[in-house]
């Protein structure tokens, strides 16, 4: 158990790597065309540069205006910080420590009930959440214990798949937003096109075609990532809750079976009733 949860958590670890340096290399791509471009502007017999290539970041900056420039930025952090919170909370060894599984156990099978009980009710892991329910309704019975943590585990997995419908929420809403930037570009583009008695500035429908295509472009870059993190965290989710309700089971088993014998021990009461038995036949032969 312990091995495989460290190889899930080293390619958890793994995956946000590389995301963080795509990232990051996303975000140096503007500043390494600008120093190219730079470094590279034409220049004239006289001396004199022929043209000045504009910053690709401002320009991006710039294309994406006022109204969706803004709000995808707060889509984007939302979006980080919906991958690093999934990342840290989604972790095998933090929703099934396995020191606890192994302190667990020693404890039950020491037959200290109580303590086993004050052990899960502090470990606020998902097994430790789900392992509390089940033994607060252990003194009903296997059946009902089991159900009590089977629901529990269902509770807690709702809860932590809100966060991941979240990031289907985003995958879906970036295209969206990347079109409704291409038809306002568009809509730009096709006004100046418009106008009576006026030659078209090739300027003004670059301006509006450029905001249409770098729009969609940062829609589309916020829906890849999110869909597959979206996969990766909804499959981690599913593989968490079925390991955490097999292993519940198996305690709350070993416990159920181990307070049975707890209370079929300390029964020697057979031998004082001998001696009373023996004592009546005495006294009827007597008689």
């Amino acid at each position: 158990m312990r091995r495989s949860g460290a190889n899930r958590d080293r390619l958890a670890t793994f995956i946000c790597i590389c995301l963080l340096a795509l990232f990051l290399l996303t975000l140096a791509t503007p500043f390494l065309s600008t120093a190219n471009a730079q470094g590279g502007e034409p220049a004239a017999p006289d001396g004199s540069t022929l043209g000045k290539k504009p910053n690709l970041f401002i320009h991006i900056i710039h294309s994406a205006g006022w109204i969706f420039g803004p709000v995808l930025l707060v889509i984007s952090i939302g979006l980080v910080a919906l991958i690093v919170l999934l990342a840290m909370d989604l972790r095998m060894g933090s929703s099934i420590p396995p020191g606890f599984v192994e302190d667990f156990t020693e404890t039950v099978n020491q037959r200290k009930f109580k303590e086993a009980y004050e052990m899960a009710r502090e470990d606020g892991s998902f097994l430790g959440r789900v392992m509390t329910t089940g033994m607060a309704r252990l003194q009903y019975g296997i059946e009902d214990a089991r159900e009590a943590a089977f629901n529990m585990v269902e509770s807690v997995a709702a809860s932590k798949d809100q966060l991941i419908t979240y990031l289907a929420t985003i995958g879906t809403l970036g295209p969206m937003l990347g079109l409704v930037g291409t038809v306002f570009g568009m809509i730009l583009s096709f006004m100046e096109l418009g106008v009576e008695g006026s030659t078209p500035k090739p300027a003004k429908l670059a301006e509006g075609i450029s905001h249409a295509l770098v729009v969609t472009l940062l829609g589309i870059g916020l829906s890849v990532p999110a869909i597959f993190c979206h996969a990766f965290f909804r499959n981690r989710l599913i593989r968490i809750k079925m390991d955490t309700a097999n292993i519940a089971d198996d305690l709350l088993t070993q416990m159920y079976h181990n307070s049975k014998k707890a209370g079929a021990a300390p029964q020697p009461a057979a031998p004082a009733a001998v001696p009373a038995n023996r004592a009546a036949a005495s006294e009827s032969i007597k008689k």
